[in-house]
């Protein structure tokens, strides 16, 4: 029986931005103060609800009920119902998932950006959520994960441990955090900031951390000591690592949509399609779960559905995945009509939100019909605001430096500029555009591949790009470009005189074979997003929507479709006077003369439906983890994504739709990092709304985003990664330093691991129970870039050596900082001081010289 009480319940239900957390006791939603947030009883069940404003878009709500692995069905039956209630008491727009214990969705594991804790008991052990500034503490937490991080209570004992992982010794006053030896330094910094929030969300900050390496023991005795004494000696090796219980999503490419209803009591579930979905598969009327093979299950209710239905809508996706016989752990998620998720949207494709107004952002599909969009385009505009420069894909107006060179003999021959904008399909081009952004150059580097071009000078092209990349140091944004797939920005660069030619060779003194008549389609309103490209000399190429320019050996025809506006035919005279000194006929459709339908082989159907522009709606931008380490493609999606998941040991895929960015950090794997290219693909390829294989790539170093990269981010930091340089992380982990973010929807900072900052330099505790009553753990900063104990190095363990030969912890991008101040000034030839002040393509060249690179 549920209470009567629940109106009041709702009632101190909040509607600002922000978290709000409830257990289920006795059938009844009990709040969880915010000291509490991301501490989950495994006995228990909870209610979690997110609010968030967003702009333009209004106010939107996420409710999860989550699951522990040892709570009763009369609990879980109770948060299903006051989640069901709370979703009408809003008015039915939130979006409801359903959590279960190690199987949390990315946007539920996104509010706890430093962890989740599993902790032993429940209600009905008499618990208490949290007590804040109590010391009265002894556990051990097990860590696990990198990118998403749990802590799950365990036997205090060394059985517990094993080599692969991280454990947290909890003992009120002080946390020892012990690093597998084969942990990462990843996962390492995750296990710190996890101790930092322990420390000041349950403790008032009073609390000291330190940290024991597995490796290295040795180097901790004091801490040693510690672990001992509360775990008793070690009777043998240690467990040997445990594989990560959840690996990451394989991206599924099998979706199946079903209509879900009931007949005569009967719950009927019948198959409506498979991959790839339309929108008007949707019926407002109907309710239909999307099933992505199990691994998603969505449930989306129409407005104009039965209260009945909407209501059970939950319950029915917990008995499909029942009948299905899919595990217990399957995400679920419901959303209402209009409401939906951008995971939901991007299984479709193609998705237009009812009353969506067509403005700055709306991308314009290329299909038979299309026409491209006309924008005025201010530059400072687009420095100013990245976002605009986002969603219009153009990082400036195309007026910067411009750069051609041709794949010739698979070496790299500079194009005559009185030719620029002419690109042959049997050919391949690297195009290198400079511009300026606060005086700073930077760089895009497009990689056109003809479609007639061979292997070899495809796999030339990439191979002479990474030449021109080293050149200027790594800092170009590198796209790969799909003849007729040109990018919005391609298109500006050569101010309305882009010619694409089917085949052939722009090589001098190479002949094309003229072959008769050639037919060119143009499409384009002004300078900025015209282009020619050639199409089959035949009638059924042409479209009543286009202007099409047909060259023949003495004339060259101007064809004006009637669905063609001014603009296009100001545009259609200019391109053909790039396309041929000859004689100009206009010939307007219907009004054609013999000879020009000679020259297309006579008359034949063609495109004729005066249809207005297609607007290809925005897609909400996703981003992912990306990893292809065993041969398979993973990733893992981040929810409500911000600069800092960007992790510098990762390389992250952002999906815009219309252009995918492949982000590699600095320290990424260089084996992730040489199939990026292939990953890309992969995704595409595997995507279940049927993506287009050419959709345009750019690759992005950490360090030189453009503004089209970084504006999907909110509040953007262009210092980010040099601050970050000089950031201690020891400092932050003793009493008085950074102290953790209270709310668990903030993020903390990130950091950077250098030095010897993991090898802690405890004081002495006399025994545990001591310990627990002092503050006596500390750990002396070793960094040389923030001062305290300096640990330098010789130059000979630091110069001319790769990654894996450098001494541990050490850096690869930041090995200046090791070096004393007499050897940094021998080496790179000024004082640390003065480097610092340079550009960083600069400071770059410097370290690449002195073999610090």
């Amino acid at each position: 029986m549920m209470s009567d009480d629940n109106q009041d319940t709702f009632k101190s239900v909040s509607r600002k931005p922000g978290l709000q957390i409830w257990t289920i006791n006795n059938m009844q939603m009990v709040p969880v103060p915010a000291q509490g947030f991301g501490n989950f009883f495994e006995g228990d069940c909870y209610i979690v609800l997110f609010m968030s404003q967003s702009k333009g878009s209004g106010q939107s709500a996420d409710i999860h009920y989550w699951i522990g692995n040892s709570s009763s069905q009369d609990e879980q039956g109770a948060a299903a119902i006051f989640v069901t209630q709370l979703d009408e008491h809003l008015g039915g727009g939130p979006v409801q998932y359903r959590e279960v214990q190690g199987n949390e969705s990315p946007r539920f594991r996104s509010y706890f950006k430093n962890g989740l804790i599993y902790k032993k008991g429940g209600v009905a052990s008499g618990f208490h959520h949290v007590d804040t500034n109590v010391y009265n503490v002894l556990r051990l937490l097990h860590v696990k994960g990198r990118k998403h991080v749990t802590a799950s209570e365990v036997e205090v004992s060394w059985s517990s441990f094993n080599n692969g992982d991280i454990f947290l010794l909890d003992m009120g006053k002080a946390i020892v955090q012990w690093n597998g030896p084969q942990s990462n330094r990843r996962e390492k910094l995750k296990a710190v900031l996890l101790a930092q929030d322990i420390r000041d969300r349950e403790r008032g900050g009073r609390a000291q951390i330190g940290v024991v390496e597995g490796a290295d023991e040795k180097d901790s005795p004091e801490l040693m000591k510690v672990l001992m004494a509360v775990l008793g000696q070690r009777a043998g090796p240690l467990k040997e690592a445990l594989p990560d219980d959840r690996s990451d999503e394989v991206q599924n490419t099998s979706v199946r949509l079903y209509h879900v209803f009931e007949n005569s009591g009967n719950l009927v579930v019948q198959e409506v399609a498979t991959q790839p979905l339309t929108q008007d598969l949707l019926h407002s009327s109907d309710c239909y779960i999307l099933d992505q093979r199990g691994s998603n299950v969505m449930v989306w209710k129409g407005k104009q559905a039965s209260k009945e239905e909407r209501k059970e809508a939950l319950n029915r996706a917990v008995g499909y995945i029942k009948a299905k016989n899919y595990p217990s752990s399957t995400s679920v998620k419901v959303m209402t009509e209009g409401g939906e998720s951008a995971m939901f949207k991007h299984m479709f494709k193609s998705w237009s939100d009812r009353g969506q107004t067509q403005g700055l952002g709306s991308a314009y599909s290329m299909g038979k019909i299309a026409k491209v969009e006309q924008v005025k385009f201010d530059v400072m505009e687009l420095h100013a605001r990245p976002e605009l420069a986002a969603q219009q894909r153009m990082v400036d107006d195309g007026s910067g430096d411009v750069k051609v060179w041709r794949i010739e003999d698979l070496e790299l021959a500079e194009v005559n500029p009185s030719t620029y904008g002419q690109f042959y399909g049997g050919d391949c081009y690297l195009v290198l555009y400079t511009y300026q952004i606060s005086n700073q150059q930077q760089y895009i580097l497009y990689m056109w591949q003809g479609r007639h071009a061979t292997k070899d000078e495809i796999t030339a092209s990439a191979y002479q790009a990474v030449d021109v990349d080293n050149k200027y140091n790594g800092a170009p944004v590198q796209v790969r470009v799909v003849m007729g797939k040109e990018p919005r920005h391609f298109l500006a660069i050569f101010k309305g005189k882009l010619v694409i030619f089917e085949g052939g060779t722009g090589r001098p003194g190479v002949a094309n074979p003229e072959g008769g008549a050639r037919l060119f389609q143009v499409r384009g309103t002004n300078e900025m997003n015209t282009k020619a490209t050639e199409v089959p000399s035949r009638a059924s190429s042409l479209n009543t929507n286009d202007v099409f320019l047909l060259k023949t050996d003495h004339m060259c025809f101007l064809w004006y479709g009637k669905g063609c506006s001014g603009d296009e035919r100001v545009m259609g005279r200019a391109m053909s006077d790039v396309l041929s000194k000859q004689d100009k006929q206009v010939v307007m459709e219907g009004q054609e003369p013999a000879e020009f339908w000679v020259n297309l082989g006579g008359k034949a159907p063609y495109a004729s439906d005066k249809r207005l522009q297609k607007e290809e709606p925005p897609h909400s931008p996703r981003l992912f983890e990306c990893s292809n380490q065993i041969g398979k493609f993973r990733m893992t999606e981040v929810e409500d994504f911000a600069q800092s998941d960007l992790d510098e040991e990762d390389v992250m895929l952002l999906d815009t739709w219309e252009e995918i960015f492949l982000w590699v950090g600095n320290s990424a794997n260089q084996y992730e990092t040489k199939e990026a290219w292939n990953s890309a693909q992969d995704y595409l390829r595997t995507h279940p709304a049927g993506r287009d294989l050419d959709t345009p790539v750019l690759f992005v170093k950490q360090g030189f985003e453009p503004p089209t990269f970084t504006g999907w981010f909110t509040a953007w930091d262009p210092h980010k990664w040099s601050d970050l340089n000089n950031t201690n992380l020891n400092k932050s982990a003793v009493g008085g330093g950074y102290g953790a973010p209270g709310g668990p929807a903030s993020s903390p900072p990130s950091y950077r691991i250098h030095g010897g900052d993991l090898s802690p330099r405890p004081s002495t505790p006399s025994s545990p129970s001591t310990q627990r009553n002092s503050s006596s753990v500390t750990l002396s900063p070793s960094s040389p870039s923030t001062g305290g104990s300096v640990m330098f190095l010789a130059p000979e363990l630091l110069v001319n050596k790769t990654p894996d030969e450098l001494p541990a912890d050490v850096d690869p991008g930041l090995r200046e900082d090791y070096l004393s101040d007499k050897d940094f000034e021998n080496l790179l030839g000024t004082t640390r001081a003065d480097f610092k002040r340079l550009p960083k393509w600069r400071q770059s060249d410097m370290k690449k010289k002195a073999g610090l690179f």
